[in-house]
């Protein structure tokens, strides 16, 4: 988007059963740490919620965008044990939650309050319009409660299947 500074970009990391975003990063470049900012903030939130990341259960997709196919960000997926998945180029429907998600936020937030000055208004209303999406945000897709909402209810069930034997 633009802003009277220049360019910034936003990068997502989505979570694709709850439709939450669970990491997120703006930068003035599109470059491969910003996609970094944006995983090393998901994982970190998993860990944080004790629910981390286990090795061999995720899959990153993404578009096929230089700072996604970098060496650099394929090392650091291997290393978290999450597989790579990237889109053919030029198809959006290969990324559709993503390219929806982005289509939300840019509805929601970033053409309705532009002109933007700088990248700190950014990430400042970016960080704003998260906690809205995941915790007071309706979601057609997963039963029309915040992304938040749908994960402590799974989580609860699942610990409470967990604990109570099936008789």
């Amino acid at each position: 988007m633009k802003t009277w500074a220049g360019v910034v970009y936003v990068a997502f990391v989505v979570d694709t059963f709850s439709r939450r975003i669970v990491g997120w990063s703006a930068a003035t470049v599109k470059e491969t740490v910003f996609v970094l900012d944006a995983l090393e903030m998901a994982l970190w939130q998993r860990d944080r919620e004790q629910h981390p990341v286990r090795p061999g259960e995720l899959i990153h997709h993404s578009d096929a965008g230089s700072q996604y196919t970098s060496f650099r960000l394929a090392d650091h997926l291997d290393a978290a044990g999450i597989a790579a998945s990237i889109g053919s180029v030029g198809d959006a429907y290969d990324n559709a939650l993503m390219e929806s998600t982005i289509g939300l936020f840019k509805t929601e937030l970033i053409k309705p309050r532009r002109p933007w000055k700088t990248l700190s208004d950014v990430e400042l209303a970016t960080t704003e319009y998260v906690d809205w999406y995941n915790h007071r945000r309706l979601h057609g897709e997963i039963g029309h409660v915040p992304p938040v909402e749908y994960e402590n209810n799974h989580y609860l069930a699942t610990t409470k299947s967990q604990v109570t034997p099936n008789v």
